[in-house]
């Protein structure tokens, strides 16, 4: 099972709280229709979550959000989690550093993921970063992702293409390429 889903920080603080934005929430049926084909096909689904302590870096910067325990911290009910899904807490931009996420996936054989959620240029392009370094492959499925700032959101797909090798994809048809073959060329 070489490919797995990761939803990241699709979380009531990211989504509709301190931090939800417009983009956030239009991303959401994008990627329930790609959790939906990813469970058919019996491919891993992750969720990411940022799950803050006090003292925790990123409080410095941005201030208390995604408090662990609270609402915030929790996925938004648009994205369910289904029976069979794992939820990981994070406490950093990167989905990889000092979470069992590399452990887990190792485990299962995976060498290929799907980045999915939000904010394209902070925790989806550190998170692209962390599994590159670790050797995986991956697709951005460029409508499933987003930012506050195009810009920047533009930016990050482009950094993900030329510096991790990422394939940058649409959404629309995506179910039926739910398969190893991303990156039979390589």
């Amino acid at each position: 099972m070489p490919m797995a889903l990761l939803i990241i920080d699709m979380i009531n603080d990211f989504v509709h709280g301190k931090f939800g934005f417009p983009g956030a929430r239009d991303v959401l049926p994008r990627i329930a229709a790609i959790a939906t084909a990813a469970r058919k096909r019996r491919l891993p689904v992750i969720y990411i979550c940022d799950a803050h302590r006090p003292g925790d870096p990123e409080i410095s910067i941005w201030g208390e959000h995604a408090m662990e325990g609270t609402e915030g911290s929790r996925i938004v009910k648009e994205l369910s989690p289904g029976p069979d899904d794992l939820v990981l807490t994070k406490n950093t931009y990167d989905a990889f550093f000092e979470t069992p996420l590399n452990k887990i996936l190792r485990e299962k054989g995976v060498d290929q993921l799907i980045l999915t959620g939000v904010v394209t240029d902070i925790c989806i392009q550190n998170t692209a970063a962390g599994a590159f370094f670790r050797g995986y492959k991956l697709v951005v499925p460029e409508d499933c992702v987003s930012s506050p700032n195009l810009k920047r959101h533009l930016d990050s797909l482009a950094y993900m293409r030329e510096i991790y090798g990422a394939k940058i994809v649409k959404s629309e048809g995506f179910s039926k390429f739910l398969t190893y073959q991303f990156f039979r060329d390589r």
